[in-house]
């Protein structure tokens, strides 16, 4: 039977060129879904832009809490009013030397400006650098959306077997989300899993063959995350992560894709599965 997986881009919102991107390849169907940063001045027009494909493609919030501007301005979070790097984050969260409320806070501005340009709740939550992993993003997640029917579903933790690149990086972020899984399946949370996609960005040559593993070797709805997207001046001022952005762009929109997918006999889930 034909295997279904879920092809996940993070990152819409964060810039013009990486939005571009992410809908052309969307309306291409080359993607099950995105993330949406929802923080910077242009998040109303992006909004704008993806919510007629709401219901067809898969809609999420990609909770941030490093490296931009704070939604809420300065806190213990963001004393300068910028959210700070991710080495600067989780052990202080962990040592009480930021607020959580401060943290909620931001979480809640974030998720409130999601729902108030696109009318409904996100399909998923994850988060960017991995964030929704940490225990205060974790006590938020619950008491936040755990309740209703209509609660969204969750990137989960990626598993140390079966990865295909960057074994370090996998094992680290494996630590990170260590019980997530467990304690949000309890939470009544679906869970998108097992998580893929992780690798060396620094060197954007070996993304193919990542994706080409993963195609061949993830299991029925399993999950592939992507940064796809176009270099702008915005995304240069923005992010690190810039070319590799074009390379995962052009081979998520090649014909050689479309080839591997048909080949080993997978489709990409809409945003219905």
């Amino acid at each position: 039977m034909t295997r279904r997986i879920r092809l996940i881009a993070d990152d819409y919102g964060l810039a013009p060129g990486v939005s571009a991107g992410i809908l052309d390849l969307l309306d291409r169907g080359r993607l099950t879904g995105t993330s949406c940063m929802t923080g910077f001045p242009e998040w109303a027009g992006e909004a704008a832009r993806i919510k007629p494909l709401c219901g067809r493609v898969a809609v999420g919030l990609h909770l941030t809490l490093t490296d931009q501007p704070a939604v809420t301005g300065r806190s213990s979070l963001a004393p300068e009013g910028r959210l700070p790097p991710l080495r600067a984050l989780a052990l202080p969260v962990l040592r009480g030397r930021i607020d959580d409320r401060d943290v909620h806070a931001e979480l809640e501005a974030q998720y409130s400006r999601f729902v108030e340009a696109l009318g409904r709740r996100p399909d998923f939550v994850d988060g960017h650098q991995h964030v929704h992993f940490l225990p205060v993003v974790r006590t938020w997640l619950r008491a936040r959306l755990g309740e209703g029917s209509d609660r969204p579903a969750l990137r989960g933790a990626p598993a140390l077997a079966g990865q295909f690149a960057s074994v370090p990086k996998v094992a680290a972020i494996a630590a990170l989300a260590a019980g997530f899984n467990r304690s949000m399946r309890r939470a009544g949370f679906t869970l998108f899993e097992p998580l893929t996609g992780i690798y060396d960005w620094r060197q954007p040559e070996n993304f193919a063959s990542v994706l080409q593993a993963a195609v061949e070797a993830l299991p029925e709805r399993g999950l592939f995350m992507c940064h796809p997207g176009h270099v702008d001046e915005t995304l240069r001022a923005r992010d690190t992560m810039k070319s590799v952005r074009e390379v995962e762009f052009a081979v998520l929109a090649s014909d050689a894709f479309g080839a591997s997918l048909a080949r080993a006999d997978v489709t990409i889930m809409d945003g219905k599965g």
